[in-house]
């Protein structure tokens, strides 16, 4: 039988072409971006739902407790996750399928065995150190929690690496929002530290199930426990698994520090501008882990590719840091009486000592993931290691004296050391294939100055929601005609105003 003209194997449609490929994964990379942002605020949003009660409800010292346990398993999960993460997202985005499967086989037995060893050295500590029980319960089952996130996390690696964020986001809302709502509950029950630290648990297991369903068929789910392969994928990438470790270990350690050289007073009062800041330094990850996969695909194809987008974000993210600084320092006050209430007036002056570390977290976010996809995990660590060393060194010098000011002022001097290390690693000749410039940084230091001189000057007599106000229309409106907004952002806006145009009519 002679075999149909049309099913020849040479007839058969060639195969799509990878997203990640294409000119229009950069549009899809910035509207991952602006889903997870948007998502974020949705959790930001769920968390002003909970966090004022639940500050109320605990009180200055009892907050300051509480955060100091979200502290510990933050360092655990920072120290564990040693950015494994995004090693996966950039191995998923460029290895084949079978190599795929191997990686994310070896990726979840490492994780589950790193994360549960390091909760139980948590535990460990907390024995040490002295705590009481209820700080060691607390750990448990806050440790119980992060292990399910990790887990969430780990499902999320082949959504993120082909893009797909609007799941990731819609997930991650129903976790918080679950979480939000037993808050809620438990704050109105009258509940203690362990039982508001527990909500976790129960949000991480819908996280878990419902990543379940949208990564079947598309990552095994069998770890391969196997000490060997665990090296051969964390031998190249050792140098930056311990600067992501240093980094998440720095900026939690203060609270643990301050709680063993300052008063609980003044825990509480930098664990409530910490909290904030810590949301806020949130969103860097968020928006430049959506540009990743694009990154990680143009260094191995194409340098210019990855030198246009890399500028690009560099310059974005600059812009956007800069403006959430300004903002967060202007309106301090009012976001502390909204958050804590009048008994926490003293940490509005915490807060905006520690904005600037807002701006400083966004640059070297930026730098470090544009390292990365270029595989300099030395350079990372190197940018890493001293400013932040510098950075605890000044927490226990100033935290005694100083208290909640001195910490403050000592988390903004190694954030700064750090965003100046990682940008002299990114920019010009040293970096390699990819030089990037700071042309942007005179025209937004220009900016600036023109909204922080204006905020100066409102201050001692209009409400800080509208200074803050002005001080954004001066700050853009010097920016937006210097062409520092990406037109690729521009265009993606244009085009979601055209297309609700064309529903509404």
């Amino acid at each position: 039988m002679v075999e149909s003209e049309h099913l020849k194997p040479q007839d058969a449609p060639a195969p799509a072409p990878d997203l990640l490929d294409t000119p229009e994964a950069g549009a899809a990379a910035i509207r991952g971006g602006a889903l997870r942002l948007a998502g974020y605020g949705g959790g930001v949003g769920f968390a002003l739902a909970s966090i004022p009660l639940l500050v109320r409800h605990l009180g200055v010292v009892d907050f300051g407790r509480y955060t100091l346990v979200v502290s510990i398993i933050a360092m655990v999960q920072g120290l564990t996750e040693g950015g494994l993460q995004a090693i996966g997202v950039r191995e998923y985005s460029v290895q084949s399928a079978a190599e795929r499967d191997l990686m994310m086989r070896r990726l979840l037995a490492l994780r589950v065995i790193a994360t549960l060893t390091g909760v139980a050295l948590a535990l460990v500590f907390c024995v040490i150190a002295g705590y009481d029980s209820t700080i060691v319960l607390g750990t448990l089952v806050a440790g119980l929690g992060l292990m399910l996130l990790v887990l969430f996390n780990l499902l999320c690696v082949p959504l993120a690496a082909s893009l797909r964020f609007g799941w990731v986001t819609i997930v991650d809302l129903a976790r918080q929002g679950l979480a939000t709502v037993l808050i809620i509950v438990l704050v109105i029950a009258g509940a203690g530290i362990v039982p508001l630290l527990a909500v976790q648990i129960p949000a991480g297991l819908l996280a878990v199930g419902l990543a379940l369903v949208l990564v079947r068929g598309m990552t095994p789910l069998k770890p391969a426990f196997d000490p060997a392969s665990w090296w051969s994928l964390l031998r190249d990438t050792l140098p930056y698994a311990i600067a992501i470790a240093v980094s998440a270990l720095y900026f939690r350690i203060t609270i643990v520090i301050m709680s063993l050289v300052s008063t609980e007073t003044a825990t509480g009062y930098f664990a409530t501008s910490y909290r904030i800041i810590e949301v806020l330094i949130g969103i860097p990850l968020l928006v430049v882990a959506a540009v990743f996969p694009v990154l990680a695909r143009a260094a191995r194809d194409d340098a210019e590719r990855l030198r246009y987008a890399s500028q690009r974000t560099l310059d974005l993210m600059l812009v956007l840091g800069v403006w959430v600084s300004i903002a967060v320092a202007v309106a301090a006050p009012f976001i502390i009486d909204v958050i804590a209430g009048s008994d926490f007036k003293a940490s509005g002056t915490v807060l905006r000592i520690q904005a600037v570390t807002v701006c400083c977290t966004f640059v070297s976010v930026t730098c470090g993931f544009i390292l990365l996809s270029l595989r300099r995990h030395r350079a990372i660590l190197l940018g890493n290691v001293v400013p932040l060393a510098f950075g605890v060194t000044l927490t226990l010098i100033l935290a005694g004296p100083h208290g909640a000011n001195g910490a403050a002022i000592a988390t903004v001097a190694g954030e700064a050391g750090l965003a100046i290390a990682m940008l002299s690693l990114a920019v010009g000749k040293r970096a390699g294939r990819v030089p990037l410039s700071l042309r942007a940084f005179p025209q937004v230091a220009l900016a600036a100055g023109l909204a922080t001189l204006v905020s100066v000057l409102l201050l001692p007599h209009v409400h800080e929601l509208v200074v803050a106000a002005v001080a954004t229309l001066a700050y853009f409106g010097v920016l937006y005609p210097l062409g520092l907004i990406p037109s690729e952002l521009r265009d993606a806006i244009a085009a979601r105003r055209r297309l609700k145009q064309e529903v509404a009519a």
